[in-house]
Formats: structure tokens, C-alpha cells, sequence
């Protein structure tokens, strides 16, 4: 692994600042084509593979319980329903192949959606710290395996019993955290200041686009296969982006086979201000009272509370309350990922562009991208349960609150980067833990008010994630900042 030693070293072999230049300028030719950028795609299919495999039960557990059929009768469609709700489940159910369904109570779904995330509060750390010292490609490839392979076994675990499916979502859970959490420690090496938040998004909208196909293609495999060939299809992808990984990418652009000495030399040159060497040794203590750090903290908390919930329950409040069969609910539930997915990368580009340009400060970009993401997404979600009769004013509202939550990606989720790139791994793994407390308490939340009153559940939910949401921003608002921190500069500790 290359050090700050070596940064300088390979400053130093260039010649003098118009060769420089001329590296620098060659480098912005080449844009999508550069290999960072074809870095940055394979990361976008790696976080499309573990989101297909997070959301994959969200969509499938629609399939997976029939509120129509009695406990003990749970591979029988019943016949002469006499609601609209048992109307769509039956229609699906007739078009659909045969697949256990099982009488999981609200309470015990909202359990089994949250578990992927009760074990991950002990791996992003480590994971973070791991794959800063020793680099990521190994530890992003195995959280990848690991996450598929127990994919492909999910309906075998469902089929034995509630406990070992929770049991396996655990452990699944605390391989996807070595992938979301690892990676960030790639771009430290990988990725030049001004193009920082364009690598990143465009491999974060990996996320969102795997969301968007397994929501849209979720109902069609049920109806057409049933609902276990979601876990195998989606598995076996993951599997195949390990062939991909593993020969391909590199911890820096020092040791890859294929990166062009040009694009090489801008790299380490746009990296050379900025000290990212990475060590064994952490500032626990100053890391406790930055202030900065726990805006960003805080930040991930809250928005993490509203992303969980929406990714959680779109699918159910779409085939529940809009009364939408399984086919469609898969459909409309994808809309508002695909449009975030598009979001992200635009807002990335745009966050760069503005710096680039120098329009604005980094901390203000920071910031803005924030508090539009957060207060468009937040305002447009509370009304939702009131505008309920209309299918499409629903569906415009979703799609117009992920496409608006898409921008903080460019602001405070990412302005660990800013303050502190020799720890990015440690503090993404730190973040992660949070993120995953917030993703392991909404949902379990939100499935207790949905089984005390569906009307006035749903209501609660959105107004509690909303304000959540609200005060994460205040306080990022208040406390955050762009610039390296002082500890995160200090020499005075020992580094690899």
C-alpha cells in the first residue's frame, strides 16, 4: 500500500509544472473514460448487487405472507374473497407459481426487515479501520461473496423457521457492511479533490438502481416464477460481480496494472496537498470533541431514519393503502428509486461543477446540497397519507421526495472525505453504525404504528421520520464544516 512517502516521491518525478499542466489537462480530457471512472462503475455494480440484495425480502415479503389464508393453511389460495385487499392478494396468487407463503404478524415482518441491520452495528468499524490499514479490495470482495452466497440461501432459511431466517439476515447484514463500508477507502487513493463527489455518486447510484430493478422486476419474478427466484437471481449476480472485482481493482492507481502513467501522475499530484496517508494509530479523543464530525454523525442518524423507512415500506404502503396488486406495487414502488438514482449522479456533477468553477465554497455546497435534500424530501413526505385517495398524486410525491433526499449524496454524507481523508475508512465505519441504529430502530418503529392503527400508523410514521430528518439538519447546519480537521492532520501519531 502507498503512503505519503510515496505521493511525494512520485511528485517528484515530474519534471516541472508544465509537464504538470499538461498531465493535469490530458487526464480531464479523457473523463469517463479514465480508469477512476471505470473504477467507479464497478463499485456502482457492486453497491447494485448488495441493494438488490437489502431490498430483495422488502418486496418479496408481500408474496411471502397472504393475510388472506388462515395460520395452518398457508399454501392454499382461498377462494370467494370479500374485500378489495383479498381481491388483488388472490388475483396475484392465481397468476403467480406455487410458493410457501407463511402468517407473519406485522410486528414479526417489521422484525424480520429490520434484522439485516441488528448485527451491523459490530462490523463497520472494524471493517473501516481494516480496510484503511490494509487496504479494500479484499475486504469489499469477501463482504460481497459472503452477502450473495447467503442470498441464494434465504428461502431455504424461511422455509425452516422465522429464527434461522433472522440469523442469516444478520450475519448477511455484517458482510454488507464490509462492501458500503470499505469502499470509501478506495476513493482515498482513487479520487482527485474536484471530482471527489462525481466518484462517489456515480458509484453510490449503484444503490438506488438496485433498488429501482428489484422493485420493478421484484412482482414480475413472483408472478412468473415465485417469489424464491428473487433470492436466487439477484444472489447469483452478486456472485458474478466477484469475477469482476477481484481481477480488476486495485487499493491505488500505484499498483494497477492498466492505469496510463498520465492519469497515474495527475492523481498522486491532485493528492499531494492533501495528507491521506493512512496508519494504525487514531485521535479518539479529539475525533470525540469535533464538533464537525458529530454534525456529520448526526446527519447520518436522521437521514438514514427516513431512507430506511421508504426503502423498508414503500412496497407495503403501495399494495396496502394504494391498493395496488403485486405486479404494480413492484412497478410504482421502483419509480422514486430510478429517479434518485438519476439524481445522485447529476448532483454530484453539479456539486463539482460549482466547486471547480469556484461559485461556491466547498462548505457551502456542503450545506446547501443538504438542506434542499432534507427539506424538500421531509415536506413533501408529511402530507402523503392525506393525498392517499389519489394513486398518481402519491406515486409524484415518492418520486419527487427521492429525487430532492438524492442531493444530500453530495453534501453531508459524504463531507467525512472533507474533514478527515487519512481516517475516511474508520469514520465511514463509525458512520455506518449509526446509519444501521437508525436502520434497525425505524423500522421496528414504524411496524409497531402501523399495528396499533394503519389510518393514524402511517400518518405518525412520515411526521416522526420528517421531523427527525429536521433536526439533523439543524444541528449540520449549525456545527458543520468542510476543511481538514486539526487532528485529522497532526503527525504526531505513527502511521503505517
Amino acid at each position: 500500500m502507498s503512503t505519503g512517502a510515496d505521493i511525494k516521491a512520485t511528485v517528484g518525478d515530474i519534471p516541472n509544472d508544465n509537464n504538470l499542466n499538461m498531465t493535469q489537462e490530458e487526464s480531464h480530457k479523457k473523463g469517463f473514460c479514465s480508469l477512476r471512472h471505470g473504477l467507479a462503475l464497478i463499485l456502482h455494480l457492486c453497491n447494485f448487487s448488495i441493494y438488490t440484495q437489502k431490498m430483495n425480502l422488502s418486496i418479496a415479503i408481500t408474496a411471502m405472507v397472504n393475510t388472506t389464508v388462515a395460520s395452518g393453511q398457508l399454501n392454499v389460495s382461498t377462494e370467494g374473497p370479500t374485500t378489495n385487499s383479498q381481491d388483488f392478494w388472490n388475483e396475484t396468487l392465481q397468476e403467480s407459481k406455487v410458493a410457501p407463503v407463511y402468517d407473519w404478524a406485522p410486528e414479526i415482518q417489521g422484525i424480520l426487515l429490520s434484522s439485516l441491520d441488528y448485527g451491523s452495528f459490530l462490523a463497520p468499524i472494524p471493517a473501516g479501520y481494516v480496510a484503511g490499514v490494509f487496504g479494500a479490495k479484499y475486504v469489499v470482495g469477501a463482504g460481497l461473496f459472503i452477502s450473495s452466497v447467503l442470498t441464494l440461501f434465504i428461502p431455504l432459511a424461511a422455509d425452516t423457521g422465522v429464527a434461522l431466517l433472522i440469523v442469516l439476515r444478520i450475519i448477511q447484514g455484517i458482510a454488507q457492511v464490509m462492501v458500503l463500508t470499505g469502499q470509501f477507502s478506495i476513493w482515498v487513493r482513487w479520487a482527485p479533490p474536484s471530482e471527489r463527489s462525481q466518484l462517489t455518486t456515480i458509484a453510490a447510484s449503484g444503490a438506488m438502481l438496485g433498488t429501482f430493478l428489484v422493485l420493478i422486476a421484484g412482482g414480475l419474478l413472483c408472478q412468473a416464477l415465485g417469489w424464491p427466484y428473487i433470492f436466487y437471481i439477484f444472489g447469483g449476480i452478486g456472485c458474478a460481480c466477484c469475477l469482476i472485482w477481484f481481477p480488476l481493482v486495485y487499493d491505488d492507481p500505484q499498483n494497477h496494472p492498466f492505469v496510463s502513467t498520465g492519469e497515474k501522475r495527475y492523481i498522486v499530484c491532485s493528492l499531494a496537498q492533501e495528507d491521506c496517508s493512512l496508519g494504525w494509530s487514531l485521535p479518539i479523543k479529539a475525533m470525540v470533541k469535533s464538533l464537525p464530525l458529530w454534525a456529520i454523525v448526526v446527519s447520518y442518524f436522521c437521514e438514514y431514519w427516513l431512507l430506511s423507512t421508504i426503502m423498508a415500506y414503500t412496497p407495503t404502503y403501495i399494495s396496502s393503502v394504494l391498493q395496488a396488486n403485486l405486479r404494480d406495487s413492484g412497478i410504482l414502488s421502483a419509480l422514486p428509486f430510478v429517479v434518485g438514482c438519476i439524481c445522485i449522479i447529476l448532483g454530484g456533477l453539479l456539486a463539482d461543477f460549482l466547486l471547480s468553477r469556484k461559485v461556491l465554497r466547498l462548505v457551502t455546497i456542503r450545506k446547501l446540497f443538504t438542506a434542499v435534500g432534507v427539506l424538500v424530501s421531509s415536506g413533501i413526505l408529511v402530507p402523503l397519507p392525506w393525498v392517499r385517495t389519489s394513486r398518481s398524486t402519491t406515486m409524484a410525491f415518492l418520486v419527487l421526495s427521492s429525487a430532492s433526499a438524492s442531493l444530500c449524496d453530495s453534501g453531508a454524507l459524504i463531507n467525512f472525505l472533507d474533514i478527515a481523508p487519512r481516517y475516511a475508512g474508520f469514520l465511514k465505519g463509525l458512520l455506518q453504525v449509526f446509519s444501521y441504529l437508525a436502520g434497525g430502530i425505524a423500522p421496528t418503529v414504524a411496524g409497531f404504528f402501523i399495528s396499533q392503527d394503519t389510518e393514524s400508523g402511517w400518518r405518525n410514521v412520515f411526521l416522526l421520520a420528517a421531523a427527525i430528518n429536521v433536526v439533523g439538519l439543524l444541528f449540520y447546519l449549525i456545527f458543520g464544516r468542510a476543511e481538514v480537521q486539526d487532528w485529522a492532520k497532526d503527525l504526531t501519531f505513527t502511521y503505517l
